[in-house]
């Protein structure tokens, strides 16, 4: 096919979690760096069609990204890392491919063929794979799982053919494993990575470097022991050591020689990396002026993964501030109006985040209620506004019992409502749902336009008159008790341009009370601190305990 763009394949081996989402989005910050335009596509083996409607304890937080697709959590990563504007054709799972290749079969595509998964289903991978081509100077595909799992095969052919499509020049495989240290012996143990290397061999893919997970340096001896072994040159093996601050990583690998050698074996030139700008972001993660402690009150908080983006946008608030931020992670659901004072005694700031059900809710409204009267930084997002929005209607507005029609139909006061009908700005069509509609991709999705109004807390953070926020929700403010709210003192700062939809609330006689109805989350960057955290976490420091 001939390719206008380079490709690199990242896989992994030995085990899982070993970080090939980091990885991929250093290998982009270090290419962009470099003056390179990069974008990271991520390849998911499991059949979900997205994550959208994955348990957040199985697989972590769904990354939204402008268009409004649902995504695995390392998107996030990739947008953070890089300037890359990630969509729907940056993920794609073995559910979207078989249902893209069973639709094509129904309508008769294939003309009365047998269907099968190969060649079918690989060119179907590497159709969505093309859908990156020619966009930017190198492409970086991560393929999700191990190597060895049954249901990552087919993306293993795949991206093996791809090779012989796109030319030997453009395509690159590098392939993350673990050399772990074992204490007893007091050895670094290479036998891990050598079966990896055997496994992804034995399916066709001869690596072109190895990245190895490690607790140390690796020392030349053991570097040639791999490269030997493994077949590669002992400057393609390369230290992943463990790091602090995930922000060095790019620096780990620049120090190791990884963007030389993936420039040389793309033959790509181009000048030398600026890193100033990283050096500086981890600076300010390991030697802050000062520390701010937040607690984050939600339900997930067993498995942080299900607050990825939200925990790395308030270490990016407390970069713009100079300051380390502690998280106190507090299970919504052991909260009461009894112990709430002192489960958040130590909190400089509280922070709800989105969540779906009524597990927890009321807990949450407790310490919304805590952090209101007690003049302590509240940050609602998502749910979280909608929570603060039921705690001042019933405490502040003179209604009882106010709540979400999602967790009590029978309310009287369904200040948070499932609307059933709105506009949506990017397709310029009238969107419909009810109670009855699936669950999966149908939220009120991607970016939105949300007018701010001057005077506000969210017009001194922003600075701006129109914004563009990412959402991912069913309910919204029910404007038919916007009057009576407003009287009690709400204040609603930030709307559609419309006025239709309610998209961030305050209140006053507080030194930061707000609750915006997207996730700020998406947009934050090391480098770029969303405006709202950075507002948030610098409230947080003046009320340090």
């Amino acid at each position: 096919m001939g390719s206008k763009s380079k490709f690199i394949f990242v896989t992994g081996g030995v085990l899982s979690s070993l970080g090939k989402g980091l990885a991929s989005a250093a290998i982009g910050a270090l290419l962009e760096s470099s003056g390179l335009r990069v974008t990271i596509q991520k390849l998911d083996p499991y059949i979900n069609v997205d994550p959208g409607t994955m348990n957040p304890f199985q697989h972590g937080e769904v990354f939204v990204t402008d268009d409004g697709s649902e995504t695995d959590l390392d998107l996030g990563h990739y947008e953070r890392f890089t300037h890359a504007q990630l969509g729907q054709d940056n993920n794609f799972t073995t559910g979207k491919i078989y249902h893209s290749v069973i639709t094509k079969e129904r309508r008769g595509d294939y003309l009365g063929g047998t269907v099968q998964v190969i060649p079918h289903i690989t060119d179907e991978i590497k159709n969505s794979i093309k859908l990156v081509d020619g966009e930017v100077d190198v492409a970086i595909i991560e393929i999700g799982g191990t190597i060895g799992d049954i249901e990552s095969l087919p993306f293993l052919e795949a991206i093996r053919q791809f090779k012989a499509d796109a030319g030997k020049d453009n395509v690159l495989y590098i392939h993350l494993t673990l050399v772990p240290y074992i204490p007893t012996a007091g050895e670094v143990k290479t036998k891990p990575t050598q079966h990896s290397v055997k496994e992804l061999r034995s399916i066709g893919i001869q690596p072109d470097i190895l990245l190895c997970r490690t607790d140390r340096y690796l020392s030349d001896s053991l570097k040639a022991k791999i490269a030997l072994f493994c077949n590669v040159g002992e400057d393609a093996v390369i230290t992943a050591k463990d790091v602090d601050c995930i922000y060095e990583v790019p620096l780990i690998f620049h120090k190791e020689g990884l963007d030389t050698k993936i420039k040389e074996l793309l033959h790509i030139w181009t000048r030398e990396p600026r890193l100033d700008d990283w050096e500086d972001v981890v600076r300010r993660f390991k030697d802050p002026a000062g520390e701010v402690t937040i607690a984050i009150v939600g339900k997930y908080v067993d498995l942080t993964e299900s607050y990825k983006s939200l925990n790395e946008a308030l270490y990016h608030g407390g970069m713009g501030n100079d300051v380390r931020v502690n998280l106190e992670f507090v299970d919504s659901e052991k909260i009461t109006s009894d112990n709430v004072a002192d489960m958040l005694a130590s909190a400089d700031g509280i922070l709800v985040p989105g969540g779906f059900g009524s597990r927890g809710i009321e807990g949450k409204v407790c310490a919304a209620r805590y952090a209101r009267e007690n003049k302590v930084p509240y940050f609602g997002i998502c749910l979280g506004m909608q929570i603060a929005v039921i705690e001042f209607a019933r405490h502040m507005a003179g209604m009882d019992n106010a709540n979400s029609a999602e967790f009590d139909p029978t309310t009287p006061y369904p200040v948070i409502y499932l609307m059933t009908e709105w506009y949506d700005e990017k397709t310029d069509t009238i969107q419909k749902r009810d109670v009855s509609s699936e669950k999966g991709a149908t939220m009120r999705l991607g970016a939105y336009p949300c007018r701010i109004e001057e005077n506000t807390l969210a017009r001194e953070a922003y600075q701006e008159d129109d914004i563009s926020e990412r959402h991912r929700h069913r309910y919204e403010f029910n404007n038919e008790f916007k009057e009576k709210l407003e009287a009690a003192g709400l204040i609603i700062s930030g709307a559609s341009p419309d006025r239709e939809l309610v998209e961030i609330v305050e209140i006053s006689d507080h030194p930061w009370f707000l609750g915006c109805q997207f996730h700020p989350e998406f947009k934050s960057r090391p480098r770029e601190p969303h405006p709202l955290f950075r507002e948030f976490i610098r409230a947080s420091v003046a009320n340090r305990k």
